[in-house]
């Protein structure tokens, strides 16, 4: 495909040691997406998000201060918004709460009636911190990519194709990509069709 000696070692360390994985990998083609609902907890993270919808709840989507966090929040609240107006963002301060989930973000949902947080691009390790939610009556789906611990949070879903037990068959996706997955089989659902959310990969 013409590129250097140094992406294609990136390539192989990410399994993609062929020239159609390659050809894929750089320009994809959208009928070839994976099916969403082979990504663990798929089910059960489309049924809370459509009961909180049904059910007026507010959402908060969450994520990190990163580009792979923000764009997943971004593309997040976007769809979210179209379908909802109980829907707000929150970026910790990486100064004063660091990164991943913080108790004070949960405070902050609490405090302003939020039900339900969806996570990107962090919480699969963040087990005390889903316990403290849990506490206050909070619940959170959670769309990560990094390597989980043997122990995961108790959340109402994980969506990570990293988990031992996830089916899904691509394990590289960026947080970014677990949330369009979910964005995806929101509306496989829901009957929003593909073209309807194409735009979002513009982020």
């Amino acid at each position: 495909m013409g590129v250097s000696n140094s992406i294609a070692q990136l390539l192989v360390l990410r399994g993609i040691n062929t020239f159609n994985a390659a050809k894929q990998f750089f320009r994809p083609d959208f009928s070839q997406f994976h099916n969403p609902f082979l990504m663990k907890d798929m089910q059960k993270a489309v049924d809370r998000i459509q009961t909180a919808i049904e059910n007026n709840e507010k959402i908060l989507v969450y994520g990190d201060y990163d580009v792979d966090g923000t764009t997943s929040v971004a593309m997040a609240y976007i769809f979210l918004s179209r379908l909802t107006e109980n829907v707000a963002y929150y970026i910790p301060d990486r100064y004063t709460e660091g990164y991943g989930i913080s108790l004070e973000g949960i405070d902050y949902a609490q405090e302003n009636n939020f039900t339900l947080i969806i996570a990107l691009d962090c919480g699969i390790r963040a087990v005390n911190q889903v316990n403290y939610a849990n506490e206050k009556g909070v619940d959170f789906i959670i769309c990560d990519h990094h390597n989980p611990s043997e122990v995961v949070p108790k959340s109402v879903a994980i969506l990570n194709p990293k988990q031992k037990d996830c089916n899904y068959p691509f394990k590289e996706l960026s947080g970014c990509g677990v949330g369009f997955k979910l964005i995806q089989g929101y509306s496989e659902k829901n009957n929003i069709t593909f073209e309807e959310i194409q735009s979002l990969f513009d982020l």
